[in-house]
């Protein structure tokens, strides 16, 4: 990895100096301002050069420095596509299928696919680092675009291939375009990298969640909300890339936009085919830069240049459908493949929320339990201070300066003592009875 970051990283340039040594010369005498100064790399920055790492389709990597035009010419994409590649900008996760190339924003992996090679920025994340030795190491021991250099014996050797390939289980299969091949990389390291995430976030959660059930805390409370807030931003980018997915596979346009092989060599084709027009139009004598006339044409030739054009454009609209249906379908297999992987995360999150949401509801019973334990306490401990009070009230009647015969008699405190006790339990007994009766405390 040590060797892969070296080679990767861009050279460092020649000609950047030091700008207090530069000012220091600006401001000598005799010397005119700015002639120390890098013009060239000040030009180049402002031009806005970036650092990539090319894979081409021999597994061959290197790293090139292309301004913002360049690549936009060189791959034919606007420039809102290549802000999607942008790490000061946070994009969600995107496939975009275009003319002559596939725009990928997955998590780490941001590139740009087309026919012939890969192009993403140049990063020390290992993941970016793990992405290029994985597509390299693939493209080396496979060697992709062997079996898509033929047009009609290509179809049996594909389906050939694909029949050897399901014998013998293999999860990434020579027929597939190159574009492809990089694609199912750049769809794998994303769905690993969530999967090791949601992994992560279950072997954390659910020990923290069975201490919270037994023990209630500030502490713990505090640590499931961090807990639930990453799980939310996890689900969201997992949902993200799954409805991506989703949304390719339920458009068969979007999946025809995205096998740039086979537009290329369509391309080739009909150019060739064109050339093989005016050679023929030449071989008749008739100049190829100068226009036709269709009156001074002879009826046969054109008759015969009518109906080449239409055998062409049939055959090679019959071979486009058969082809475009057949890797629609291949394609289509590919992503589902992925689906399955991320919906699988998306349901290990899933389940872990449930049992976030079941823990919060335990933990809301044990509080309602332990609420309507005080309720019950606070109902009893009311009612023994109105039987307390009683006693007050007899104090504060005989305590009172008014003389009666009561007074004279020596027995007569003990019983008002046994009497206001006997009541004061008869209303306590009361309160306990109608609070039992009105469901108020348990039975």
């Amino acid at each position: 990895m040590a060797e892969l970051k070296e080679r990767l990283l861009p050279p460092k340039p020649q000609s950047a100096i030091n700008l207090r040594d530069a000012a220091y010369r600006s401001s000598a005498p005799g010397r005119q301002p700015f002639q120390g100064m890098d013009v060239l790399g000040l030009k180049k920055r402002g031009q806005g050069l970036r650092s990539w790492i090319r894979v081409d389709a021999s597994g061959n990597s290197q790293v090139i420095e292309v301004d913002k035009f360049t690549m936009m010419r060189r791959c034919d994409l606007p420039a809102r596509d290549l802000r999607l590649l942008d790490p000061l900008f946070v994009y969600p996760s995107t496939i975009l299928g275009r003319e002559k190339a596939i725009v990928i924003n997955l998590e780490q992996i941001r590139c740009i696919i087309t026919a012939d090679e890969v192009l993403l920025l140049n990063s020390l994340d290992s993941y970016v680092l793990q992405y290029v030795v994985e597509l390299q190491r693939r493209l080396m021991t496979s060697g992709v675009g062997e079996v898509w250099q033929s047009d009609a014996a290509d179809l049996s050797l594909r389906r050939g291939s694909r029949s050897f390939d399901n014998v013998f289980g293999s999860t990434s299969p020579d027929y597939l375009p190159f574009e492809f091949r990089a694609l199912e990389v750049a769809l794998e390291a994303a769905c690993t990298f969530l999967d090791s995430q949601a992994a992560e976030l279950e072997i954390e959660a659910y020990p923290l969640l069975d201490e919270l059930t037994s023990k209630i805390s500030t502490l713990n409370l505090e640590r499931v909300r961090r807990l639930k807030s990453r799980l939310v931003a996890l689900t969201r980018r997992v949902q993200k890339v799954r409805d991506e997915i989703e949304q390719l596979m339920d458009d068969d346009g979007d999946m025809a936009e995205m096998y740039l092989t086979e537009k290329k060599k369509r391309m080739e084709t009909s150019f060739y085919g064109d050339q093989s027009v005016m050679g023929y139009r030449s071989t008749d004598g008739a100049s190829i830069s100068a226009p036709v006339s269709p009156v001074s044409s002879p009826p046969e030739a054109r008759k015969l240049e009518k109906s080449l054009s239409i055998a062409r454009s049939r055959h090679e609209s019959m071979r486009s459908s058969e082809s475009a249906t057949e890797s629609i379908e291949e394609l289509e297999m590919l992503l589902e493949a992925y689906f399955v992987v991320i919906d699988s995360t998306l349901n290990k999150l899933t389940s872990l929320k449930e049992y976030i949401d079941d823990t919060e509801d335990f933990i809301n019973i044990q509080l309602d339990n332990v609420r309507n334990q005080l309720i019950q306490f606070e109902l009893l401990l009311t009612t023994a201070t109105f039987v307390v009070a009683i006693f007050g009230v007899v104090a504060g009647i005989f305590g009172m300066n008014f003389s009666i015969p009561l007074f004279d008699d020596p027995g007569a405190f003990k019983w008002v003592l046994i009497i206001t006790g006997v009541t004061g339990a008869i209303i306590f007994s009361a309160f306990v009875w109608f609070f039992k009766y009105r469901r108020l405390m348990p039975l």
